[in-house]
């Protein structure tokens, strides 16, 4: 075809025919579904991409050629939007001019689709920086606002939503001349609009800008409060579903202006969480999440808690829909494969000073061990996990208050006779757990023994949630006399293990693994027939659990140590788990949870790993350099499992390691970078180990790590095991090199004081602070300005070792005599009541 590659880009540009009719067959082309015609019409459409004005026949085919049908007008804007995205800034400025002015010609085209298609377009263009370049598209499209021809208006307003969702930043910057001031009081004016489709992209719009307290919206809060009031009780649930998006995070952002009200929006929101629309109901639902963070939320709902709770626990009832998704009428598919697309990517759990059982939760992207999580293959979110997390947090906030409220509803639902009521019973049990055990106790030797019986119901969905259930009340499972129900529940759990169901099989293996932690030695007398389950299983499983397996024997090894150095032992675990070992190739992303497996197991095992010791150092080592070799590999969780190998290969065999530190340390240096939390993470964990193990050989590597450690712990909003992790590397650090380190003392202190005073005492916790203590003796001025925070951090400690606490003595005194006893006396009288009676008893100051 004749393509003009020097087509003079007038305004009222026209296409070729020839030209026109070849695009319209490739886009007829790629509508096919043999895959080999579309990967060849992708070849032409993108070396039509060298002519200036192909561009400009995608946008004529999508708003002027009114005789094609709309899904190839609406693909050829799809592709035109594919190209902004790759090639926008070599379009030639007329083709650039043209595409802009026919968008806003076509915004109220008569379709929806190709509204919607040009409002994408728009969006797009947009997003490219071109905000700036484009000063006549907010005014245009405000002013389309006001339309008299529906379409028009619709589609503006669909424009304007992408917008503001897609670049809420920059309406709020002196970039624009702050439009926001004009657009957020347009946006109010039309949440009375007569179109249920219009008043919903108004309070879209305006939702943008609660989060970010926005000030042009902050200056008309009362009267988008009132606004949204209004529209309570609309027609329409999207409507529904932003109001109540609006006013749960007006609850996060404007309590203040929220409490007047408070008992009125309770009100509603007890209504819209039965909301006959699930979406709306879910978005509800997040107001009782989002309410127990808030300090006020006692008082403010006590009232309400006999209306709230059975609200919420009949949102735990899986839906008709759920169910059919779940398959919950498939009784038996072990044998079935699993698709790879179920398989969530697994990262190896970072690793953590806070991992000895941290009451408060890691906060961190692969933590989430005891979340609510019995159904995690429907869409992630649902009306029965929002509701279940719900009762969860307000357990928590309750306590036992919570408890007359549930118990008469558990009796009922606990002893159903429909499988699915039974069902939600037992997660409601599952959910209280947390927060109201100390009240459960007098009930938990009649409905453990219930439990461990709901364990072979003969519906794998009641099995499988049983599973977590009991996993939930572990704890107490084991604080009891291990024949009344250690024993019962563990040989239980181990036949679920072996299910026919793979839901089950996962939900078994996890909380057994939860229980393994719990119950430690207590499971020592079962080590034979434990272990039997777990090989039978190896044959049994298909991949998703053969992962969860493997965490299931890495967290018995954790659990039982040394005990599982027996001769017969070894025979039964060793071969399964070596070849597998032997089986994966060395891509496969399955080696890393076997290999954490592995690693729990040689610590485990010790000398009873050693005829198994050589091949798989040589093969980590291999991989070790495999990974760093392919220096191109962008894939941070493989880097994250190679630092977490690196740190316990250092505890392990540091005579193996050390040959290598040379080569390691730099490339642990350009790793510091919490853009990637989890291999940041390790990467310090690993350093910190390291540091320890070489002592003043450390010296040359300091200047590598020291200055991106510092960065690290003065960044706001570090995630808490970051900052954890790295003041105690930086605290090792100055351990075995204070004179390289303690100069920087100044710069670190109250930030390390700060994170490292809510970690339990630990062997991790001595050796940093040991090192702040030899710092502080280096660089005592180092310290003085903040020297409130070193007291407050040294008062953590609940039982330092003796030589430990002797260091925290001497420089108390130290600086106590330095001021005199006035300025001590003065400087105390700042201190929290707390902080100065632990001081005065454990120190003499």
């Amino acid at each position: 075809m004749v393509w003009d590659r020097q087509t003079k880009m007038e305004y009222e540009w026209k296409p070729d025919e020839q030209g026109l009719q070849q695009i319209l067959q490739l886009l007829k082309e790629s509508q096919s579904p043999d895959t080999t015609i579309q990967r060849t019409v992708q070849q032409k459409l993108e070396q039509l991409n060298q002519y200036p004005d192909f561009n400009n026949y995608l946008i004529f085919v999508l708003t002027k050629l009114k005789s094609e049908d709309e899904p190839t007008r609406s693909l050829s804007g799809l592709i035109l939007k594919n190209n902004v995205k790759a090639h926008f800034q070599n379009f030639p400025n007329g083709v650039t001019d043209f595409i802009k002015s026919e968008c806003l010609n076509n915004i109220g085209d008569s379709s929806p689709l190709i509204r919607a298609t040009v409002g994408i377009l728009i969006t797009t263009i947009a997003s490219k920086g071109e905000l700036q370049n484009w000063p006549d598209l907010l005014p245009k499209l405000c002013s389309l606002l006001d339309s008299e021809d529906y379409n028009t208006c619709e589609g503006a307003f669909g424009a304007l939503q992408k917008i503001c969702e897609d670049s809420a930043e920059i309406l709020d910057s002196d970039v624009l001349d702050r439009p926001l001031n004009i657009m957020i009081p347009k946006f109010l004016q039309f949440f009375k609009h007569s179109s249920p489709k219009i008043r919903s992209h108004a309070v879209a719009c305006v939702n943008q800008f609660i989060i970010s307290r926005t000030q042009a919206l902050m200056l008309h809060i009362d009267s988008f409060i009132e606004n949204l009031f209004a529209l309570a009780g609309d027609e329409e649930p999207e409507v529904r579903k932003n109001v109540c998006r609006a006013l749960v995070m007006l609850l996060e952002v404007r309590m203040d202006r929220l409490l007047p009200h408070m008992h009125n929006i309770v009100e509603y929101m007890l209504q819209r969480t039965q909301d006959q629309d699930e979406n709306v109901a879910l978005e509800a639902c997040e107001f009782w999440l989002t309410l127990a963070e808030q300090p006020i939320c006692k008082d403010v709902l006590v009232r309400h808690l006999p209306k709230l709770i059975p609200v919420l626990v009949n949102g735990m009832k899986y839906s008709d829909i759920d169910i059919i998704l779940l398959k919950g009428d498939v009784e038996e598919d072990e044998t079935i494969p699993d698709s790879e697309q179920d398989i969530r990517p697994r990262f190896h759990r970072s690793r953590t000073v806070a991992q000895q059982h941290d009451e408060d939760g890691i906060e961190e992207e692969d933590d989430d061990d005891d979340e609510i999580d019995d159904d995690d293959t429907i869409s992630d979110w649902n009306l029965r996990k929002c509701s279940a997390a719900a009762l969860d947090v307000l357990a928590n906030v309750y306590r036992d208050e919570l408890l007359p409220h549930i118990l008469p509803l558990l009796k009922e639902l606990l002893f159903h006779h429909e499988w699915v009521v039974k069902e939600s019973g037992i997660l409601v049990l599952g959910a209280i757990a947390e927060g109201c055990m100390q009240g459960m106790i007098p009930y938990l030797p009649e409905l453990i023994p219930h439990l461990i019986q709901c364990l072979s119901d003969k519906k794998a969905l009641v099995r499988s949630i049983t599973c977590w259930t009991l996993s939930r009340y572990a704890h107490w499972v084991v604080s009891q006399p291990p024949d009344t129900y250690l024993k019962p529940l563990m040989t239980e759990l181990l036949k679920r293990i072996l299910d026919s169901n793979k839901r089950v099989q996962e939900a078994a293996c996890s909380a057994f693994a939860t229980l393994e932690e719990e119950a430690c030695t207590e499971l020592v007398p079962y080590l034979a027939y434990i272990l039997d389950t777990l090989v039978f299983a190896f044959s049994k499983y298909q991949h998703k659990n053969l992962l969860i397996l493997y965490d299931a024997i890495g967290t018995l090894a954790d659990s039982v140590g040394h005990h599982l150095n027996k001769p017969e032992y070894i025979q039964m675990l060793m071969p399964p788990l070596i070849q597998k070992w032997n089986m994966l190739k060395d891509e496969d992303k399955d080696l890393f949870p076997l290999l954490e497996c592995l690693s729990s197991v040689a610590t485990a095992l010790q000398s009873g790993f050693l005829p198994y010791c050589e091949p798989v150092y040589q093969r980590c080592v291999n991989l070790v350099q495999k990974t760093l070799a392919q220096a191109m590999d962008k894939m941070p969780e493989v880097r994250q499992s190679s630092f977490a190998l690196l740190g316990d290969l250092t505890k392990a065999c540091f005579q193996h390691v050390k040959p290598c530190i040379a080569d390691f340390m730099p490339i642990l240096g350009t790793n510091l970078n919490p853009e990637f939390i989890s291999v940041c993470n390790n990467a310090t964990w690993a350093i910190g180990e390291i540091s320890i193990q070489m002592g003043i050989e450390m010296q040359p590597y300091i200047p590598m790590v020291l200055h991106q450690l510092v960065e690290i712990i003065n960044r706001p909003n570090t995630p808490k095991t970051l900052l954890e992790n790295t003041a105690i590397t930086i605290g090792r650090l100055g351990y075995v090199c204070p004179q390289e380190v303690a100069p920087m003392l100044q710069q670190f202190i109250r930030p390390w004081c700060t994170s490292l005073r809510n970690i339990r005492d630990n062997e991790e916790k001595d050796s940093a602070f040991r090192g702040i203590c030899t710092m502080i003796s280096v660089n005592p001025s180092g310290v003085i300005q903040d020297f409130i925070f070193f007291c407050d951090a040294v008062a953590s400690w609940i039982n330092p070792k003796d030589d430990l606490r002797d260091m925290f003595c001497k420089i108390l005194h130290g600086f106590k005599n330095q001021v005199g006893d006035e300025n001590w006396r003065r400087f105390s009288d700042q201190f929290p009541l707390p902080l100065k009676e632990r001081l005065a008893a454990f120190y003499g100051v």
